[in-house]
């Protein structure tokens, strides 16, 4: 498939029109600050209940808190519009070759990263080498270039991707910021240098970074490298986005409330609510790739049993906690991926709730006795497993719902010991294996993440320490599903051994599913263009104004 060479913008009086009508539809903004066109100007104040990010630039590691920030001043190749379907974006057109083991991209001759250097096909190529190469610490950018064994300049605005098998998932993967093309020259300044002031194409440069307080990016004037959905040409709009790190919920939605603040992340299922008729709009942007679930380690005991993975899943009643935590603002999910992923199986048959076969399955594995504390015992081992939680991803709700799964599974004899921990010892835990439950919101665009999180490979860490495979599934018919789904292009027959391999998944009470990543901003009335990428769900505040 070739793509064409650009795509129409839309004007900017069409965009504002757009814009103005979805306000006023949603009642979210005083008629006085309905604008009928976009304002250049101003400074938005956006405030993250995310971890701070331990370096911007989203190469290294790979984490959505880095995805959020980077998608202000980093492009990638293409992107993908409303419907799912790939567009361009630094990259004008690509193709094939027959044999699918290489890609030829023609990029744009145009642009110009923000130091200077020029946009062109020796870019592209020490960005890919950049992520490949064990020294940058890659997790997500280098699993999702896996399959790129090395690149070839045709011209200076042409590259060719040589792969090592066929991958069905490789546009995809160039869409996603962990991806996103960096100024080589900047790259060059070494890790530390370049992690405090990464340079992109993007419509936004950094500036300033408080650690532990703020960012500062400032409006790109020469900017003029759009996504090709993207709804006006040029700069953007806004003259500064000073990016906040408040990790207190409440305070974080106190401080848009009081007009502190401008938009927020990470928002309570509480306070969506509340934020009705507030003049607040709440963007619901469920991430791609993976649902948010709770995957139980089968590399070790006591998971390594499927019949006391079975019992937990059986025990674990997160239906009323989901109902009664989140307001409406989340569906229960029955598959391992997210409801935007077409190909997604539900399959709630998997996940019925019934204590007497859990306690049925607990004694055909030999767990028949209970201690004097009503925990399940076998061999003078009490039946306890350990939950790391990350409390920079999981909001309290989130929270609050593992310790009423807490409570149920104990009726059955588990011990569940929920351990609270920032996101950097969260990742020391499961680098270290020393866990038996984990809830890891793994965000990939396409089906392909289940390759990612289910594959055995994954199971052997990347460069970073990190390894995707938390459930430590491995199984040969598996990983035989998974290699030739990556690999066909017909679409039928990609279905099809998704399914299956979803299936496989589910049946063996790997993992126990919850509902889609919570991907949830609060946007003040003030605001008008704030989108989410179709990519990786991100705000973009490219097209974004503010009312005056």
């Amino acid at each position: 498939m070739r793509a064409p060479a650009h795509f129409a913008h839309r004007s900017i009086a069409a965009a504002a029109g757009i814009t103005a009508l979805t306000l006023l539809l949603a009642g979210c903004t005083p008629a006085a600050q309905q604008n009928t066109e976009p304002t250049a100007g101003g400074t938005l104040v956006y405030a993250s209940g995310d971890a701070e990010p331990t370096c911007l630039d989203p190469h290294v590691g790979g984490n959505y808190p880095q995805a959020l920030i980077a998608t202000q001043y980093l492009e990638s190749l293409v992107s993908k519009d409303a419907d799912g379907q790939i567009i361009p974006w630094l990259a004008t057109a690509w193709e094939p070759a027959e044999d699918g083991l290489s890609w030829k991209f023609q990029l744009r001759d145009d642009v110009t990263f923000t130091d200077g250097t020029p946009f062109n096909a020796e870019a592209v190529q020490a960005n890919v080498e950049h992520l490949l190469d064990p020294a940058t610490t890659s997790s997500t950018g280098y699993l999702a270039l896996g399959k790129v064994a090395s690149t070839d300049i045709v011209d200076e605005h042409t590259i060719r991707f040589n792969l090592s098998t066929p991958d069905s998932a490789l546009l995809d993967s160039l869409s996603m910021p962990w991806v996103a093309i960096q100024s080589p020259t900047a790259l060059a300044r070494g890790m530390d240098v370049n992690c405090e002031s990464p340079v992109g194409t993007g419509p936004f440069i950094v500036t300033d970074w408080k650690r532990q307080d703020s960012i500062t990016l400032v409006r790109n004037d020469d900017y003029n490298s759009p996504p090709a959905d993207a709804e006006h040409d040029g700069p953007a709009y806004l003259d500064e986005i000073v990016w906040r790190f408040i990790p207190d919920s409440a305070s974080r939605f106190a401080a848009l409330q009081s007009g502190q603040v401008d938009v927020i992340d990470n928002a309570q299922p509480s306070d969506i609510a509340a934020a009705e008729g507030q003049g607040i709009t709440d963007l619901d942007a469920p991430r791609p790739g993976a649902s948010n679930r709770i995957e139980l380690n089968s590399g070790k005991a006591p998971f390594d049993d499927i019949r006391v993975r079975e019992a937990f899943i059986r025990a674990a009643d997160v239906n009323d906690g989901i109902e009664a935590l989140f307001f409406g603002t989340a569906d229960r999910s029955y598959s391992v991926l997210s409801s935007v992923e077409t190909l997604g199986l539900s399959a709630e048959e998997h996940f019925g709730i019934d204590p007497d076969a859990a306690n049925a399955l607990l004694d055909e594995a030999g767990w028949t006795e209970r201690d004097g504390d009503g925990y399940r015992v076998k061999n003078g081992q009490r039946l306890s497993v350990d939950f790391p939680v990350s409390t920079n991803q999981s909001i309290p709700a989130e929270q609050s719902l593992f310790e009423q799964i807490q409570a149920a599974v104990k009726q059955v004899g588990f011990e569940v010991r929920l351990k609270p921990m920032d996101l950097s010892s969260w990742y020391s835990t499961l680098i270290g294996n020393d866990y038996n439950l984990v809830s890891a919101p793994y965000t990939k665009v396409g089906p392909d993440v289940l390759r990612i999180l289910y594959h055995s490979d994954s199971i052997t860490p990347a460069p970073s320490g990190y390894f995707a495979n938390l459930a430590q599934l491995n199984d040969p018919e598996v990983d035989a599903l998974l290699t030739e789904a990556s690999q066909v292009t017909d679409a039928d027959e990609r279905a099809a051994l998704y399914a299956e391999v979803q299936e496989l998944i589910l049946s063996g009470f790997y993992a126990l599913p919850l509902y889609d990543q919570q991907n949830h901003f609060l946007v003040g009335g003030n605001v008008s263009g704030l989108r989410a990428m179709p990519t990786v769900s991100t705000p973009t505040f490219y097209d974004a104004w503010l009312a005056r």
